[in-house]
């Protein structure tokens, strides 16, 4: 088993215990305010911004250990929103990335800016888990998905109000895109081995314009991983991207909102 393997199976059973324990209906009665509050669309922000930096908020990865141990939501995201970020993507993986369900949770006290859940996908109660603390928008990865769970999820998402970020890697991932996907990410990281290549992004663009069409109704294309310096975001733009989400750059240094910030001036 690879490290996507090890963590997707994991997954299965992490949620098999959380419905036994919040059954749907309690999960729902539970957090009814977040289930009727106006959400904040993710792709309108991305669209109408000049950098469309995600900023992420992770403490902790499988290829690189703990990045931020000690990370505080209440420090870093209100950093991030001041520093011009156009959405947060939060990780709630505990056991992979050191993420938890209140980190979305007190970020949605703090900020209005979209927060994506990040997490991997793999049971519709998730979603329902999603709306419940705060997210705006949930990530599908398709290297995980079948083309049929990708629009049950999508479809369940729109039900609920949020957006959908479709995640690929690979050409044949583009199978798993339907009318209910919001955004197309391009992970530039295999989520198998952890390699990270930016050229991923380029690579995979012919494609996806032919496959989508390009025109206003398209996903909005977003870049993930490995995205460090100014230059590059710029010619992702320039080919076609809105979205940039970076997270282990910014969360390495003592304060990711500062570096954030400065790199977002350098962009402008």
């Amino acid at each position: 088993m690879d490290i996507l393997d090890t963590i997707i199976a994991n997954k299965r059973k992490e949620v098999f215990v959380q419905k036994e324990v919040v059954p749907l209906k309690a999960l729902i009665d539970l957090n009814v305010s977040q289930f009727e509050r106006p959400v904040c669309s993710m792709r309108e922000a991305l669209a109408n911004s000049s950098s469309g930096i995600i900023a992420e908020f992770k403490r902790k990865s499988p290829s690189k250990g703990w990045i931020f141990p000690d990370a505080k939501v209440e420090e870093i995201v209100p950093a991030y929103e001041t520093g011009g970020a156009s959405a947060c993507s939060v990780l709630t993986d505990s056991d992979f990335f050191g993420g938890t369900f209140d980190d979305i949770r007190r970020a949605r006290e703090l900020v209005r800016l979209p927060l994506l859940r990040k997490d991997f996908m793999v049971d519709e109660y998730q979603i329902y888990q999603a709306r419940a603390i705060g997210a705006d928008a949930i990530l599908l990865i398709a290297s995980v998905l079948a083309p049929d769970e990708c629009l049950q999820f999508a479809r369940k998402a729109h039900e609920l109000n949020m957006e959908v970020l479709l995640e690929i890697h690979r050409e044949d991932e583009l199978r798993c895109l339907n009318p209910h996907i919001d955004m197309l990410g391009v992970n530039n990281r295999n989520l198998g081995t952890f390699d990270t290549s930016v050229q991923n992004s380029f690579r995979l663009l012919e494609q996806i314009k032919k496959e989508t069409g390009g025109g206003e109704n398209a996903p909005l294309l977003v870049s993930e991983s490995g995205l460090s310096d100014v230059l590059t975001i710029r010619e992702l733009r320039s080919a076609g991207f809105r979205g940039f989400l970076i997270g282990e750059m910014l969360m390495k240094t003592p304060e990711p909102g500062r570096t954030l910030k400065e790199l977002i001036m350098n962009f402008e």
